[in-house]
């Protein structure tokens, strides 16, 4: 299952994205409007582009791949609903596809693992094994580097999100890049790029289903 974050139809409906939703120990907004680069390429539209390359390559490997939303024009799904695709479908394994809003002094890409929050506590090893697995294929293949703004050799853990505080399955996000850093910002507008991340990205699951 692929996650491609936020939607391009959500910043226009701020009483349906924010409505609180219960993740697993509290309760956030059904969804945020995301970031973008400072010169207005929009999280929302990097996260579709990059998914739908990604599901291209893995369909073409034989894999099943289900994303979360239809097009980059609606509104949500709440972070609930996205992990229940997860869930509802028994996915072998959930991605979820962002880009960091972070000051513009950092840069470099991260991918978070889940906590145990409740009834997520039997992925968390896999997940941090299918994390590992994305982080390094990514790292390989991209050349960038490990965030240096947040978390521990391109890994952080968190519990506060609903998608991996919810997930019955292995799940892990990653931050592709910091969209406010130039550099980062340059990589991730770059389409060609974005195939390189696609690519990479595949790469991982394909070592975590080895």
């Amino acid at each position: 299952m692929l996650d491609p974050g936020h939607n391009g139809g959500s910043a226009a409906h701020p009483e349906k994205i924010n409505k609180q939703v219960f993740v697993g120990n509290g309760h956030k907004p059904c969804n945020t409007t995301g970031t973008s680069t400072p010169a207005g390429y929009s999280e929302h539209a990097f996260t579709w582009d990059v998914a739908n390359r990604l599901a291209k390559t893995l369909r073409a490997e034989g894999a099943t791949v289900t994303l979360t939303r239809k097009n980059d024009s609606g509104v949500g799904p709440c972070i609930t609903e996205r992990a229940a695709v997860a869930n509802q479908t028994h996915a072998d394994a959930a991605l979820s596809i962002h880009a960091d809003g972070a000051a513009a002094s950092g840069h470099g890409f991260h991918v978070i693992l889940p906590q145990p929050v409740g009834k997520n506590k039997g992925i968390v090893g896999a997940s941090r094994r299918l994390g590992v697995d994305i982080r390094d294929a990514y790292h390989a293949g991209t050349g960038m580097p490990f965030a240096n703004y947040i978390g521990k050799d391109g890994l952080d853990a968190r519990d506060d999100l609903g998608g991996l505080n919810l997930s019955m399955v292995p799940a892990v996000f990653i931050e592709c890049g910091n969209m406010a850093n130039p550099g980062d910002a340059a990589k991730l507008s770059s389409a060609s790029f974005r195939q390189r991340m696609a690519e990479s990205m595949a790469q991982g699951f394909e070592k975590y289903f080895q």
